[in-house]
């Protein structure tokens, strides 16, 4: 197969905030909550990737209406005028987008009190939240001989759709980091699919090495892979090194990103891994 088969597409987007209304919230586990959204705002929403994210923004104070980030002619966040409220965002994962029922899914986890875990912990229908993006799209193509997948809670939406978006035919292995059996969730696929959970039993969130140990017990088969991973900053560091420095897997079949670090309120996870 020729290489450029095998090249990730980068699809672009206008930056459009989008004002959408909860229709309804769903504990998926005990820390997981998939709120959906929807509304005429999400006509021409995009989305095309297993990793698209999108960033919430959320209402402030008495006020149920979202402040609005302040763009630059559409096409960049930027500082908003002063004595205008500063916008409060999070990053998220488009689960499921319908786009004939104007629906978009996030699934969001409880943790902490940021102003993400606090609006899905107290989610009703009816609320208001704004909606920014995606920026683009990362197309991978489905023609690899194997891939390799991780995560822990943050990425698991992601990760659901990698697997959910592998033809029949495709060989996959997953590995999810979750604090324990109870946060496991029922992930499906066409492709044959080995799911690895591991569990924390304790350890806080990102201080501890369970998800690296057992990536470390993959085999790569034969053919060319690719892998994608996505959970806290820190603990991808030596998964990276791993793939790249002990497999030998080429940078451009390579994508770990640091969905979120630990004492960072709001970590950018388009910072390099290393």
């Amino acid at each position: 197969m020729p290489v450029s088969d095998r090249l990730v597409r980068i699809v672009e987007y206008p930056i459009t905030p989008r004002l959408t209304e909860v229709k309804r919230v769903r504990r998926l586990t005990p820390a997981m909550v998939r709120v959906t959204l929807g509304g005429p705002s999400l006509d021409g929403f995009c989305e095309q990737a297993p990793a698209d994210h999108v960033k919430l923004y959320f209402a402030q104070g008495d006020d149920p209406t979202p402040v609005q980030p302040f763009l630059r002619a559409g096409y960049g966040l930027d500082d908003p005028p002063e004595g205008t409220p500063q916008a409060v965002m999070r990053d998220y994962t488009v689960r499921h987008y319908r786009a004939d029922q104007r629906e978009l899914d996030i699934d969001m986890v409880l943790h902490g009190d940021g102003p993400g875990s606090s609006f899905a912990a107290a989610a009703r229908p009816g609320d208001l939240v704004g909606v920014l993006g995606p920026r683009g799209s990362e197309v991978v193509p489905y023609v690899f001989d194997w891939y390799l997948l991780g995560c822990d809670e943050t990425g698991l939406p992601a990760l659901a759709r990698w697997l959910e978006a592998l033809p029949a035919g495709s060989r996959a292995h997953a590995y999810c980091e979750v604090a324990g059996p109870e946060e496991e969730q029922e992930l499906r696929s066409d492709a044959d699919v080995t799911v690895t959970w591991t569990h924390r039993d304790g350890t806080p969130p990102g201080r501890g090495d369970v998800l690296e140990k057992a990536v470390r017990e993959f085999v790569p088969p034969a053919g060319d892979g690719y892998a994608w991973f996505g959970a806290e900053a820190t603990t991808l560091k030596p998964i990276r090194r791993y793939l790249r420095n002990e497999i030998g897997m080429p940078k451009e079949r390579v994508d770990v990103d640091g969905y979120w670090k630990v004492g960072a309120a709001d970590h950018d996870h388009h910072d390099a891994v290393e």
